[in-house]
């Protein structure tokens, strides 16, 4: 990515974001200046990832489809310039190896102490509802040593409703819950049963956030995902 588009879209982009949907953001606070830290949030919408990096004052760095950096022409140059320039990484999510060699690229954003933006439900809830979440954000959490700090959206999918591709005027709500600290308290404990109980604790500050009924199960990505 390069440095010098990112500075330039993030001093345009969110402010006009901003003034045109006007967020309620609580709890801003809570987010870390500096240092490594993962940003986990509940997933409702693709514009998700937009909305959380144009309210946050540091950089959050997001994975996205490798789609999206791949196209050709101008349409796929503008589209690369676009992810690249709010900070995220490409991923090819139909490839078991490229998935598990994303938690790898995860760690080196918090090796940098950079701050990296996680859906541990793994995929966007189509019922509103907020699913279990998956353990890799706890292994990133407990590997890099750094805090989590949870994120409750609410509105978004009414800016962009599955299957529009046009934005629209909505109220978006984002709470940043009080971080959620590793060090020290899981020596001892088998990784398993760390990295889960973790992720429980993380999914239930998301869920205390976002006012979601839980589903109590995973949430599984549709072919059209």
């Amino acid at each position: 990515m390069t440095p010098m588009l990112y500075t330039v879209l993030h001093s345009v982009v969110p402010p006009l974001a901003r003034a045109v949907w006007r967020p309620t953001v609580e709890g801003l606070h809570h987010v870390p200046a500096t240092g490594p830290v993962i940003v986990a949030s509940n997933h409702l919408s693709f514009v998700d990832s937009v909305v959380i990096p144009c309210i946050v004052p540091r950089k959050v760095v997001f994975l996205a489809k490798s789609d999206y950096f791949t196209g050709t022409g101008a349409k796929g140059a503008l589209s690369r310039a676009w992810f690249e320039g709010l900070g995220m990484l490409p991923v090819d999510r139909d490839d078991t190896r490229a998935a598990l060699a994303s938690l790898d690229t995860a760690l080196q954003v918090l090796g940098r102490g950079e701050a990296f933006g996680i859906y541990p439900e793994g995929t966007r809830s189509r019922d509103g509802r907020l699913y279990r979440g998956r353990t890799g954000v706890a292994h990133l959490a407990l590997t890099a040593g750094c805090p989590v700090v949870p994120v409750g959206l609410q509105g978004t999918p009414e800016i962009q409703p599955i299957g529009s591709n046009v934005p629209r005027l909505a109220e978006v709500t984002v709470r940043f819950g009080e971080p959620i600290t590793v060090t020290g308290e899981y020596d001892g404990v088998p990784t398993g049963r760390a990295r889960r109980d973790l992720t429980d604790r993380i999914m239930r500050a998301i869920g205390e956030l976002s006012g979601q009924e839980p589903a109590g199960v995973y949430n599984e990505r549709p072919v059209d995902a």
